[in-house]
């Protein structure tokens, strides 16, 4: 099948496994338009929907996930999170500069005074490392800086709204 752009079926799929595989995040409809050149909407959600049950039913550790965002992410299986992370050379985030992220995230906006408080001197390093990654960024208030995560962090980890994080990690014992 050719769609009307006059790309075959098969390159316009091959270059949205691409895009998703390639990315490691989660893609709008409108960036998967721009990476495979369509400008049909309806057609790109029934190659996604089409692949998504190709990918779920063929893959068993892989999974091809629409998010409430209306995003699209080509991910690991959460099952198997915990043991590939003992496999993975080297994480994006060691375990102190994730905890300090956390922090960020559940008080945000917070003070550098505040989270060197609760994470210790060590938050200082963590936090030029985090707004390398731009998963954060700071404002400065006086001699204070006061952190908040980014726009970018919200899109790497697949999150659509940060008030029903923060309510879920307030909820959970």
């Amino acid at each position: 099948m050719i769609l009307k752009e006059g790309l075959p079926e098969k390159e316009t799929v091959a270059r949205i496994e691409a895009a998703l595989y390639s990315s490691g995040r989660p893609m709008s409809i409108d960036e998967l338009i721009k990476a495979t050149g369509s400008n049909s909407k309806e057609k790109i959600k029934k190659i996604l929907l089409d692949l998504t049950k190709k990918i779920n039913s063929v893959f068993y550790a892989l999974e091809l996930k629409e998010l409430e965002d209306g995003k699209y992410v080509f991910q690991l299986k959460s099952d198997y999170v915990p043991l590939i992370r003992k496999f993975a050379k080297q994480p994006l985030l060691q375990s102190s500069a994730l905890k300090t992220l956390s922090y960020i995230v559940y008080e945000q906006p917070i003070t550098s005074k505040r989270l060197v408080e609760i994470r210790g001197t060590q938050a200082y390093s963590h936090v030029k490392y985090l707004e390398q990654l731009a998963f954060i960024e700071h404002e400065s208030v006086g001699r204070l800086k006061v952190y908040k995560t980014t726009k970018k962090f919200q899109e790497y980890f697949g999150i659509s709204d940060l008030n029903i994080m923060r309510n879920s990690m307030i909820s959970k014992p």
